[in-house]
């Protein structure tokens, strides 16, 4: 079957031919005989009914569905996509490990670097991400982990995974990559040499605002390890959450073909305007990471970075606050157009963003495209104004 039938196919567990599985809330499950416990104990039966934390037949469907859209061995779900990139991480790392981290990695997953691994004893190099296979220069013999996170988490940096994974093959280390903005629908992490694809399921699989969830799936030679600190965390995934993403993963290729024309489209009507300086964004022709993207990628979020011209924080928050159609929150890869202030210069320490100008960071939803242009345009307008 083509991919676009799977995603809609796939995963929906065997309840006698019910097309959304129910959802399964659970904490102690009873059984009749002390052979059915003792049984129920014994490894290789983690699909059973054995308690709450160890899965539901709701969390196993979307487990299964997501297995099949990364083309992987087996997956874990868990609360958020931070608890699947943290428990990723602890799943190979020990005191006195080594752990290169790329320099553009979403916040949250550089403060626990800093404060949590660095407490445990775990030293973290941040690089470029840009390096390709000069990422050789950086393995040390304790280096047990390469994490990659492409596009880059505010400046959108495009980082070639094939060269940096066929590098990393020849040692001992294995790739983690967080795959949110692309989702295993336009680039399969584990089909281009990445050991480890970590998604926050809260953006693009959920696709609704209105859950949290992450997801871990690996190749066969690595699920072991994972597992293992996954079972020992205890960071599992709410059933309710978990029926709100299959439900959200059955229109993923609609929408994200949607939020991909839309993307582009504000993009580009962006770089028109004069009070932009530039937009951050792969799909466009002139942006440094287009040819691999193009190469790559077999399509784009609409989530990108746009650097405006100088000017003050009162034209700036004057523009913000005068939308209409975009919200101002955090998170992204719902059906809303979202924006926000970002500062790419902070937490920098491989590589340097020099820029001071005021940027931003967009999510473009679902809505017309021409009415948020309408938006933006009024907003800009307003700037123009208390200029002058």
């Amino acid at each position: 079957m083509k991919e676009i039938t799977r995603i809609i196919t796939h995963g929906r567990g065997e309840d006698y031919g019910i097309v959304n599985p129910p959802v399964y809330r659970a904490s102690t499950v009873l059984f009749p005989t002390v052979a059915d416990l003792e049984k129920a104990s014994l490894p290789g039966h983690d699909r059973r009914f054995t308690y709450g934390r160890n899965g539901t037949p709701t969390i196993w469907a979307l487990e299964d569905a997501i297995i099949d859209l990364e083309d992987g061995y087996a997956c874990t779900l868990l609360s958020s996509g931070l608890a699947a990139i943290t428990t990723a991480l602890f799943s190979f790392l020990k005191s006195g490990d080594h752990l290169l981290m790329v320099d553009s990695t979403y916040g949250p997953t550089r403060r626990f670097c800093d404060e949590t691994l660095a407490d445990l004893g775990v030293e973290t190099t941040y690089y470029d991400p840009l390096i390709g296979t000069k990422i050789s220069s950086l393995m040390q013999s304790n280096t047990r982990v390469v994490f990659l996170e492409s596009p880059g988490s505010q400046t959108f940096e495009v980082q070639d995974i094939p060269a940096i994974t066929s590098v990393v093959k020849e040692s001992d280390a294995i790739t983690i990559m967080d795959n949110t903005w692309a989702t295993p629908y336009y680039f399969k992490p584990l089909a281009n040499g990445v050991d480890v694809s970590v998604l926050s399921a809260t953006k693009y699989i959920v696709g609704h605002a209105d859950a949290m969830l992450g997801s871990i799936t690996t190749t066969r030679n690595v699920w072991d390890m994972v597992h293992r600190s996954f079972r020992n965390l205890g960071g599992y995934a709410n059933p309710d959450d978990c029926y709100l993403a299959l439900r959200g993963l059955r229109t993923l290729s609609v929408r994200l073909a949607k939020h991909h024309e839309s993307g582009l489209e504000i993009a580009r009507w962006l770089t028109n305007r004069p009070e932009v300086s530039r937009v951050l964004y792969p799909p466009l022709e002139d942006d440094p990471g287009h040819t691999i993207w193009r190469r790559d990628f077999k399509g784009a979020s609409s989530l990108f970075g746009v650097v405006l011209e100088p000017c003050s924080k009162k034209s700036l928050h004057l523009f913000l606050n005068s939308l209409k159609i975009f919200g101002m929150g955090y998170s992204w890869g719902g059906y809303e157009s979202l924006i926000v202030p970002t500062n790419p210069s902070k937490g920098r320490t491989a590589t340097t963003w020099d820029d001071t100008k005021p940027s931003l960071r967009f999510h473009i939803g679902l809505e017309d495209p021409s009415d948020l242009i309408n938006d933006l345009e009024n907003c800009f307008s307003l700037m123009a104004k208390s200029k002058g």
